[in-house]
């Protein structure tokens, strides 16, 4: 008995030495890390921003303003709905020179700010938005004719519609910046009536292409 129980217990003592020696033979589990989770992209929010640009069709020139807006995206959807508004001011004007009994006659017709309230639908692919929108479009625009060095100006406010189609990219979390063009037909009003009746009735029309930077309060 005592002979069995001293072969056991030797046996137990070899099996707890060679368990450990064992163990730290394995070779150590290589680490893996863990795969990046790709970065999510809010469009939702109210955004506010710098626009500039050119303008031209009937007048030339450059502008620049704000605008403010708000995107709506309905969760795991690519579909952006929004609203947005837009002033600028502009320095945009066209003239031409022609002879009137004999005498210089100068007309100018200067477009000095105009904007936009429109809505907005667009399609998205993670940072990049596409998008299309039109609605109303006012401007104030100033005619003027030039005659033996005195110059007659009328102003007047123009309402009418817009639209166009653009791109934006969120290059940051709360940044992105946009490029679009747009098209405005702001309707007909009759200038200098009082000097000339019935007046000169003008009717512009404006092709802008816009480049901006918005911060989204998302």
């Amino acid at each position: 008995m005592i002979k069995k129980f001293l072969l056991g217990s030797a046996a137990l003592v070899a099996l707890g030495v060679a368990a450990p020696a064992s163990a730290a033979d394995l070779a150590a589990r290589p680490y893996t890390k863990a795969p990046a989770i790709a970065p999510g992209y809010n469009w939702s929010g109210f955004y506010a921003g710098v626009i500039g640009g050119y303008v031209w069709d009937g007048v030339n020139g450059g502008f620049g303003g704000g605008t403010f807006g708000y995107n709506w995206q309905a969760p795991g959807s690519n579909w952006l709905f929004g609203l947005e508004a837009d002033a600028v001011g502009a320095s945009a004007q066209s003239s031409a020179t022609g002879l009137v009994l004999g005498i210089p006659l100068t007309a100018t017709d200067k477009i000095t700010a105009f904007g936009s309230v429109t809505g907005r639908v667009g399609v998205t692919t993670g940072p990049v938005l596409l998008y299309a929108k039109g609605g109303y479009g006012f401007a104030e625009n100033q005619a003027s004719l030039s005659l033996l060095g005195v110059t007659f100006s009328d102003s007047k406010t123009h309402s009418g519609w817009t639209a166009g189609a653009g791109a934006e990219y969120l290059f940051a979390q709360n940044w992105s910046t946009k490029v679009e063009y747009m098209y405005a037909d702001y309707g007909t009003q009759t200038y200098l009536a009082t000097i000339a009746p019935p007046g000169v009735g003008l009717h512009p029309t404006t092709s802008t292409i816009k480049v901006g930077v918005n911060y989204h309060f998302n």
